[in-house]
């Protein structure tokens, strides 16, 4: 029995620290996980903040996409899952948000080359009719000792799905959005606080942040805003398919709060960008990371 910290959430207690737990593959399985990532506040009441709006989100069949998923359904947008090929995961995103009286409409494919990127606002536009919301979050990292271990595949591998991914589907949706849209980055608290193991990863979303802050220039005139949200340590299927147990098993207790968080915490974020409550915030990196202050 793992330690708990108790309802902080007020929907389900959060745990302190993870059993030791294997994936083949990233970007991992959340339906296999020990214990399962906190994805919905059963608590929330919607108010209809995205009544009608249509957001695509990628990496939304788990983890924090999959948070974010429901809480926007519950405030009445219609969710685009893109996800690559966790399936089993997408299916039960589906399902959900189906329940809560929206529709869902998954894509599965690669986000690192441009021409699925484009098919897949495509699909969305055959399907909704519009575009309003772009949350990039689909990510992949890998865990290296040393800058040597860095092979050209991997360097570029982990640039095309946490960075180009991000520009291509900007690039396919900005054409179709109207006044009041949104487009929302994941970056992570690595940007500041690097993280020896994860050179690569950590300079893609350096590259993230970056490209937000010039993106926002570039759109507001277009009344499109761009924001970054970047997370601290989180328990999404994304840990246990790439960071070995003796980092994860208590990763997050080293934080003032002294926990990792859990996808529900960082869905609110999100809904705050991309709602009309944050008309006024343009081109910010939103840190969500349990007090871990490393510079600006």
């Amino acid at each position: 029995m793992y330690p708990y910290l108790g309802t902080v959430t007020k929907c389900e207690e959060i745990p302190l620290a993870f059993p030791p737990q294997y994936q083949p593959q990233q970007p991992g399985i959340q339906s296999i996980m020990i214990p399962q990532p906190i994805s919905e506040n059963p608590n929330h009441i919607g108010t209809g903040k995205l009544l009608n709006k249509v957001a695509i989100i990628t990496g939304g069949d788990s983890g924090i996409g999959r948070a974010i998923a429901y809480l926007f359904a519950k405030e009445g947008a219609d969710i685009v899952v893109v996800y690559l090929n966790e399936h089993g995961d997408a299916e039960e995103t589906k399902t959900r948000i189906g329940q809560l009286g929206r529709r869902c409409l998954t894509i599965a494919g690669d986000i690192g080359y441009e021409a699925f990127c484009r098919q897949a606002v495509e699909q969305t536009l055959s399907e909704f009719g519009r575009i309003d919301s772009l949350i990039n979050n689909a990510a992949e990292q890998h865990v290296q000792d040393s800058i040597e271990q860095i092979s050209a595949e991997q360097l570029e591998r982990t640039f095309r799905t946490n960075f180009f991914s991000y520009v291509y589907f900007a690039k396919a949706v900005v054409p179709h959005m109207r006044p009041g849209s949104t487009i929302i980055n994941t970056s992570s608290v690595t940007v500041n606080a690097g993280f020896q193991q994860l050179i690569d990863y950590a300079s893609t979303k350096g590259a993230v942040n970056s490209f937000t802050r010039s993106l926002a220039l570039s759109l507001i005139d277009r009344g499109i805003r761009v924001n970054t949200v970047s997370p601290g340590r989180t328990w999404t299927p994304l840990i246990p398919a790439t960071i070995p147990p003796e980092i994860y098993t208590v990763f997050g207790r080293e934080n003032p709060i002294k926990r990792a968080a859990q996808p529900v915490e960082l869905a609110p974020i999100y809904l705050y960008l991309t709602s009309d409550d944050s008309t006024y915030v343009v081109g910010q990196n939103m840190n969500v990371n349990g007090g871990e202050f490393f510079g600006s």
